[in-house]
């Protein structure tokens, strides 16, 4: 059972690769016209909704893995922290993103949400790449 669940954590931690992309993908959204703007921002939605549903994944399988060995209080304490604050950034990108595609439809300028949507990811990034670390090297 240990190994089917570190398998699927693993695939959880491959689906939230998308978190790596994101801040790119954001940033390429300024460089576009209205209507390529409301589509990327259309298509990030969908693609973080995914990434939603693998931190799902994460958050069972994590917990199981968690039970099955002795890790020091505080390392849990580190990577439930990382983790809520992925999670929770993860989903409130989607505000702006969904005001980009409102604003393009409107005929209105949507580069203020994208810069929120652009930091808010570059944030997200930086946890993702933390949560990394403190899972390569956990404390016992």
């Amino acid at each position: 059972m240990f190994n089917v669940m570190l398998l699927l954590h693993v695939i959880g931690a491959a689906g939230m690769g998308f978190y790596i992309v994101l801040p790119i993908m954001v940033g390429r959204a300024s460089k576009l016209a209205g209507a390529g703007q409301g589509g990327l921002a259309e298509g990030l939605l969908s693609a973080n909704r995914v990434a939603q549903y693998f931190l799902v994944l994460q958050l069972l399988t994590g917990g199981y893995l968690m039970s099955q060995d002795d890790y020091s209080v505080a390392w849990m304490v580190i990577i439930m922290v990382l983790f809520l604050g992925i999670a929770a950034l993860g989903g409130i990108i989607s505000k702006p993103l969904k005001l980009v595609v409102a604003s393009i439809q409107e005929g209105k300028s949507a580069s203020a949400h994208i810069n929120k949507a652009r930091i808010m990811s570059i944030i997200v990034l930086v946890l993702y790449i933390a949560i990394i670390y403190f899972m390569k090297f956990p404390m016992y």
